[in-house]
């Protein structure tokens, strides 16, 4: 028995150019992973194009205090205008405050949750009220908004936020409120009748959108916190033992970091908005600048690197143009058009008027082949003589059309010619 091994031959690996990828929004949302990782709250987008820390969450706070004055004008229930708030939070933290602009993203948010909530308003309200809202804050004299090109511009730039936040959320616009959780958690504690335990929770609630305690806990934790918070403020006794919010699987130290959050929220100081604007304004034209800069380096790159790929190419293009100058025109062969209309002519029985026609547009082509081989002095004469043609071809089609009439009289003629000799 012979045994025969057979070497594997190795093939020549292929390596094709990798395109670079594009980053895209980081938030995956689901409707059983609605909160945010740790790790986006480390570095927002904001941060990295330059905004501080303070200034984003000024910008956060004003953008959902706008959102809340809306949608009180527009007569939106409170489901709505919470929507409207978390749809902003959670925007920023797949985009930048640097590169789109908060108020556009605001009335898109409040837009878009409005129609998510089954109480739709029109397009033109929402940005009529946001220039309400802005001209109250400024102390101006209040004037309705004048229907030109800078509101049809605001209004696309509305449609576009709209857009662009479904695209970040992933079309999950999925929200679970806790406002709902309060009233049934207080009915379970048999304190439901307690108004002012109630309406203080209820605010707290409110209040804890502006904050970004919705995208770090869930909505059983947060109903929690509210009930506590107002309950140590008012001086109610709560059941401890066991601990009442255990009953609703919430730690402890969830519910004190969530107050803890809620109440920095009062000690922020007011700031102007239009000194917020003016500092993300500068950040923004910083940002333009570099981005210009960088799409210039990169054409340039490109350039270079197709004048690197194909040197050679370039020469035997610039060759073959040559080449073509110096040859001669050459005139156009015949068309087969004209051949394929001659002889279906011929086939039917033509006139002759067709025949003076067909011998006029033969004539023509034949004078516009030959037009370009001949000299100067022959091109001037024939256009000098060019109305007196035009007459002389107006009378011979005259004469044409007389002795086609003619012709066709005595073709008709002809057969009652012959009826009267066979009677004969």
């Amino acid at each position: 028995m012979t045994t025969t091994t057979v070497q594997n031959q190795t093939k020549p690996t292929i390596t094709t150019p990798v395109k670079p990828q594009k980053n895209y929004g980081k938030i995956v949302l689901t409707l059983y992973n609605c909160l945010l990782p740790e790790t986006i709250f480390k570095e927002t987008p904001s941060q990295s194009d330059g905004l501080d820390i303070e200034t984003e969450t000024d910008l956060r706070i004003l953008g959902c205090e706008m959102i809340q004055t809306a949608g009180i004008l527009l007569k939106l229930p409170q489901v709505a205008m919470a929507t409207g708030q978390m749809y902003l939070q959670r925007f920023y933290y797949s985009k930048s405050f640097v590169r789109y602009p908060m108020e556009t993203t605001a009335m898109g948010s409040i837009y878009l949750a409005s129609k998510v909530e089954e109480k739709p308003c029109r397009i033109r309200d929402v940005i009529n009220v946001f220039h309400h809202i802005k001209q109250v804050r400024a102390q101006k004299t209040i004037s309705p908004l004048i229907v030109d090109q800078n509101y049809i511009e605001l209004k696309n730039q509305v449609i576009k936020a709209e857009r662009r936040i479904l695209k970040e959320l992933g079309f999950c616009v999925h929200v679970k409120h806790p406002h709902k959780l309060i009233v049934v958690y207080l009915q379970l504690l048999q304190y439901e009748k307690n108004k002012q335990l109630m309406q203080m929770a209820w605010n707290y609630m409110n209040d804890a959108l502006r904050t970004d305690v919705f995208m770090r806990f869930p909505p059983e934790t947060i109903a929690c916190a509210c009930i506590y918070l107002t309950a140590r403020r008012i001086g109610l006794p709560l059941p401890n033992n066991p601990h009442w919010f255990l009953l609703f699987k919430v730690s402890e130290e969830d519910i004190r970091s969530v107050c803890s959050r809620i109440l920095e929220l009062y000690k922020r100081l007011k700031v102007n908005p239009e000194e917020l604007e003016i500092r993300v304004e500068s950040l923004r034209k910083i940002y333009q600048a570099n981005r210009h800069i960088q799409a210039q380096k990169e054409r340039d790159a490109k350039i270079e690197e197709k004048k690197a790929d194909s040197p050679s190419a370039s020469t035997s293009k610039d060759s073959k143009r040559d080449t073509k100058k110096e040859k001669s025109p050459k005139t156009p062969p015949l068309s087969s058009k004209y051949h394929t209309s001659h002889k279906k002519r011929e086939r039917r029985s033509r006139s002759p008027y067709d025949r003076k026609r067909e011998y006029s547009s033969k004539r023509h082509k034949s004078r516009s082949r030959d037009r370009e081989d001949r000299p100067r002095e022959d091109r001037s004469r024939e256009d000098r003589s060019r109305e007196d043609r035009s007459r002389e071809r107006r009378s011979d089609d005259k004469r044409s059309r007389v002795s086609s009439r003619k012709y066709d009289d005595y073709e008709r003629s002809k057969p009652r010619d012959r009826d009267e000799k066979r009677k004969h």
